[in-house]
């Protein structure tokens, strides 16, 4: 299975700065996720959970860059963006980061250009439609499948424009546009996007379905996101973005252990 990376879901700069009193609360946070096993710090300025609305080019710019300058030279570990924009990606790898997670998996073929000509790292991301109305009544004839389709001719695109394939995670969106039967089989059936030949990232962290399962809210859905994190490796996924570094470190321990002889 080879090393399992952990990297933090994605945290909100603004929101950050006014709970850990300015950058350097957010740098001592940063660190904090490193030291617990963080193997990626995953930074963004614009929520992506359904229903959420878009922000300004000028104020992700003004929340998120501060923050991965300060970033880069206080931790030891690669910094990722989470974004779609290709002109925040631009400033955001000139000031530090090395990957882009990317939501909406290249539509822009701009943000092609900029990982292309940057070098850096990738995460192509499925997710049917938008934040704002990726949950309304999400529907596939199979979810698999075409989930699997998108990634692999965004794949291509990225190829075709210059981005070599060892550069490239993919992650089947969990929760972006999705139903928990979708959800569920997707993690049922990770495996079948190891074919696409690249990492395979999952982000289950405190989501939705787990509630719907669970009849639990937000805060209080670590046991049932640590058994999908054990489930998820034990499927196939290399990269796993999550909230609670600490548990997670110590639940894929346990079954790393297990698994591997």
């Amino acid at each position: 299975m080879g090393v399992l990376n952990l990297t933090p879901d994605s945290f909100s700069a603004d929101g950050l700065l006014t709970k850990n009193s300015g950058i350097e609360g957010v740098a001592r946070y940063a660190r904090k996720l490193v030291s617990e096993g963080a193997d990626i710090i995953d930074l963004g300025a614009e929520s992506s959970r359904p229903g959420a609305k878009p922000v300004a080019l000028k104020e992700e710019l003004r929340r998120l860059i501060p923050v991965v300058e300060k970033l880069s030279g206080a931790i030891s570990v690669p910094i990722s963006i989470d974004t779609y924009k290709p002109e925040v990606a631009r400033i955001a790898l000139s000031a530090g980061a090395s990957i882009v997670n990317d939501i909406s998996g290249l539509r822009d073929a701009r943000m092609i250009e900029v990982i292309a000509k940057s070098g850096a790292g990738v995460v192509i991301m499925h997710m049917k439609g938008r934040p704002g109305n990726m949950q309304k009544n999400p529907r596939y004839r199979f979810v698999i499948e075409e989930v699997k389709a998108f990634l692999s001719d965004a794949l291509n695109k990225a190829e075709k424009q210059g981005i070599n394939r060892k550069r490239i995670i993919v992650d089947p969106g969990i929760g972006f546009g999705k139903t928990l039967e979708h959800n569920l089989e997707i993690l049922r059936r990770l495996r079948d996007f190891k074919s696409l030949g690249c990492p395979l990232m999952v982000g289950t962290s405190r989501k939705s379905f787990i509630g719907k399962i669970l009849d639990l809210p937000v805060n209080k859905r670590l046991a049932g996101t640590l058994a999908s994190l054990v489930v998820a490796v034990v499927n196939g996924a290399d990269i796993l973005r999550v909230h609670d570094v600490k548990f997670a470190v110590e639940a894929i321990g346990v079954a790393e252990a297990i698994i591997i002889p």
